[in-house]
């Protein structure tokens, strides 16, 4: 099993930035690919980024792609996402998981791919 704790929500206005720490435990020896969805009220829960922990490599949706960055710190084995320009629209519960293996980009809309997941964290742009 793996334990996933996102902290870093908040309310902050309209152009500004958040960063979003995900702090992993338990079995995280195979799970090697940690995401970034969203859930805004009233609306399904979406897929934002990911990133292939062994090799770096990051998928991002079209609707975040060069605002956000995921990121991660082995060592602590937390896994970051960079919010910049934040818009109302980014208001949302945001959640991390992971899947074991490997994973590629149609896991941002795939989400029943993801084996484990957060409680969520909060984030409320205001205008």
């Amino acid at each position: 099993q793996v334990q996933l704790v996102e902290s870093g929500g908040g309310s902050v206005e309209a152009g500004g930035s958040l960063r979003l720490s995900c702090a992993a435990s338990g079995d995280t020896a195979n799970s090697n690919c940690m995401g970034w969805f969203r859930q805004a009220p009233g609306e399904e829960r979406e897929g934002l980024a990911l990133l292939y922990t062994d090799g770096g490599t990051a998928y991002y949706a079209d609707s975040v792609k060069g605002r956000f960055t995921i990121s991660q710190d082995k060592a602590k084995k937390t896994v970051y996402l960079q919010m910049n320009s934040l818009k109302p629209e980014d208001t949302a519960v945001y959640y991390c998981a992971a899947a074991r293996g490997v994973c590629g980009p149609h896991y941002i809309s795939q989400e029943y791919r993801m084996d484990y997941w957060g409680k969520g964290t909060l984030v409320t742009i205001s205008s």
